[in-house]
């Protein structure tokens, strides 16, 4: 998940779509990836594995920013926009995602997680103190709906955990607008690899203090959660980091921004093949509902542009 900065005058070009497709496929799957780590009996503790992921994703990025001889020495301003945007992104939002994935499918988490954009117009809408055409609020109850009904079943269960996993991922996706929000209003020189790269490190900070208060043991990964821990850090937060940077500046924004309505579907389609996630009713009402949902706003803001 990052934020865009497109416009629609980007010109559609195979390279462009080469990497828009790297962002469906591998963000989509970043979810069961996550799910294969943390899920009982796989040794990896949710925010240790957040911690060993920020951290050398953020080190190589930052290298790739020096050997590419740009800016990477941010001013005391972008440090404070790179220290509060990568804790709101990184340790708030994935954090909870990473420690919810501990009990619930990564199919259910991505469908929740798709309601990101529609917290982002929310927050903007207020920030900016404009209500939203009608259209906009449509899409906004649709999307609403549709995690409720997604919701439901689990909250419903007496089980503790499960309530408070999905209570953490309804936040998630807020912290992460905030996030996106904060970082877009506070615009920085540096290059997106050196300021991706400087958000991890803070996430990384922010993950290590997070260990520390929930105690957590060393971890002790299985063959399996170890190969998801490294396909987390060298796909997820690099490379399709990168496409994304690519897709954002050659494709029209309408279309880059797809990726936050194809993600759930492969996350659904991999949870079912790879895990034997069941794919319940709920699941896919729900899951209509959101991407419906999110679809009619970002349509709506694209026609007021």
């Amino acid at each position: 998940m990052t934020q865009s900065t497109g416009s629609e005058t980007g010109q559609v070009t195979a390279r462009g779509l080469a990497n828009l497709f790297i962002v469906y496929l591998v963000w989509g799957s970043t979810y069961l990836a996550i799910r294969v780590a943390v899920r009982p009996g796989a040794g990896v503790p949710p925010f240790t594995l957040g911690f060993g992921r920020m951290l050398i994703a953020g080190f190589v990025l930052l290298l790739w920013g020096y050997l590419s001889k740009g800016i990477v020495k941010p001013t005391v301003r972008e440090l404070g926009v790179f220290a509060a945007s990568g804790l709101l992104l990184w340790t708030g939002a994935n954090g909870m995602v990473a420690w919810a994935e501990q009990r619930v499918d990564s199919s259910f988490a991505a469908v929740l997680i798709a309601t990101t954009p529609l917290w982002t117009v929310t927050i903007d809408s207020i920030l900016d103190r404009r209500n939203p055409p009608a259209k906009i609020w449509a899409g906004l109850l649709i999307g609403f709906a549709g995690t409720m009904v997604l919701s439901a079943p689990g909250l419903k269960t007496s089980s503790s955990g499960n309530t408070q996993s999905i209570i953490m991922l309804i936040l998630a996706p807020i912290a992460w607008s905030l996030g996106t929000v904060l970082q877009r209003r506070n615009p920085t020189r540096l290059p997106a690899r050196v300021s991706a790269g400087y958000q991890m490190i803070f996430a990384a900070i922010g993950f290590a203090v997070l260990i520390l208060l929930a105690g957590e043991d060393l971890p002790r990964p299985t063959t399996e959660a170890l190969f998801a821990w490294g396909y987390l850090i060298v796909f997820g937060s690099i490379i399709a980091f990168t496409a994304y940077v690519s897709i954002v500046r050659e494709l029209p924004t309408s279309l880059a921004m797809t990726y936050a309505y194809v993600n759930p579907v492969i996350a659904v389609l991999l949870g079912a093949w790879l895990l034997s996630e069941e794919v319940r009713v709920n699941t896919l009402i729900g899951g209509g509902l959101v991407i419906v949902g999110v679809v009619a706003v970002f349509r709506a803001k694209i026609s007021r542009q």
